[in-house]
C-alpha cells in the first residue's frame, strides 16, 4: 500500500482534486507524504486551466493529522519536518488559486490545520475537528497559530489549542471555521460546485486577493496601499474591460 500515491490528483472542468491517499491510516501524514502534497499544489497551482482546488481525502476521514509513529525526537530531522511544513501551509495561505476543503469524517491536529489554512471548507454534518496536538504534549504547527484565530477569534482559538477537545462540525460553522454543512458522502460534490461558481470568476483577481489577505502587514496604511496598487492592475485586465462592456451594453 505505501507504493501508492500520497496524494491522487485528478481534473473536473477548471478544478484539480487532491486527494489524501492513505485510507488505512485514516490520512495521517508522514514527511514523504506531505512533500508529494506540496507537489501536487505545485502542479495545480502552475497549471493554467485550472482555476479551483479541492483539496479532500480518500475513504472515510479526511486526515487524522501527522503520522505519529514516524514522528522524530531528534532536533535536526524535526527541523526538516517543520521546513516541510512550512512550505506545506504557505502553499495554501500564499497559492494563487482558491482551495476548498471538502471534509467528510473529520480533521484532527495537521488535518484541523490543513483545512483552517484553506479558503473554503465544506464539511459533512457528522464530521468532528480537534485541535489535538495537545493531546500528546505537542503545540500546534503548520500555521495553525496563524490561522485558527484568523478564523474563529483569538479567544476561541486558544480554547481550542489548550483543551484540545472534539468539536461537531455545527460548531465549526458558529465560530466561523467551516463555510457549510452538507450530507454524509456529499462534500465534495458540493464543494465543486463552488469551484464552478469560482471559475465563473478572475483567476488574477483570486490571486491578488489572497495576496491582500495573507501579507505581513495588516495594518490599515498598508492595506490601502495593497488595494490601491492591486486596483490599478486589476483595471487593466481584459477580464474587466469585458465586465465593463458587458455591464455598459445592459
Amino acid at each position: 500500500m505505501s507504493d501508492e500515491p500520497a496524494v491522487l490528483t485528478t481534473t473536473k472542468g477548471h478544478t484539480a482534486i487532491l486527494e489524501l491517499n492513505r485510507p488505512w491510516r485514516r490520512n495521517a501524514l508522514d514527511l514523504q507524504d506531505r512533500r508529494e502534497l506540496i507537489a501536487a499544489l505545485d502542479g495545480a497551482a502552475q497549471d493554467s486551466d485550472i482555476v479551483a482546488i479541492v483539496l479532500t481525502g480518500a475513504g472515510p476521514m479526511f486526515s487524522a493529522g501527522g503520522d505519529i509513529r514516524s514522528m522524530p525526537t531528534d532536533p535536526e530531522i524535526a527541523r526538516v519536518r517543520l521546513r516541510v511544513l512550512t512550505e506545506l501551509v504557505n502553499r495554501l495561505v500564499n497559492g494563487p488559486k482558491p482551495i476548498i476543503s471538502a471534509v467528510e469524517g473529520g480533521a484532527f491536529g495537521l488535518g484541523l490545520s490543513l483545512v483552517a489554512a484553506t479558503d473554503f471548507v465544506v464539511a459533512s454534518r457528522d464530521s468532528r475537528f480537534a485541535a489535538s496536538f495537545g493531546r500528546l504534549g505537542l503545540v500546534p504547527d503548520t500555521g495553525l497559530f496563524w490561522t485558527l484565530p484568523r478564523r474563529v477569534g483569538s479567544a476561541r482559538a486558544q480554547e481550542l489549542v489548550l483543551l484540545a477537545n472534539d468539536f461537531t462540525a455545527e460548531d465549526a460553522v458558529t465560530m466561523g471555521l467551516v463555510t457549510e454543512l452538507v450530507d454524509p458522502g456529499t462534500a465534495v460534490d458540493r464543494a465543486l460546485d463552488l469551484a464552478e461558481r469560482l471559475a465563473q470568476g478572475s483567476p488574477a483577481m483570486y490571486a491578488a486577493a489572497k495576496g491582500i489577505f495573507a501579507q505581513p502587514n495588516q495594518d490599515l496604511a498598508s492595506i490601502l496601499d495593497s488595494e490601491a496598487e492591486t486596483q490599478v492592475r486589476m483595471l487593466a485586465t481584459e477580464y474587466f474591460s469585458e465586465a465593463q462592456e458587458k455591464f455598459l451594453k445592459r
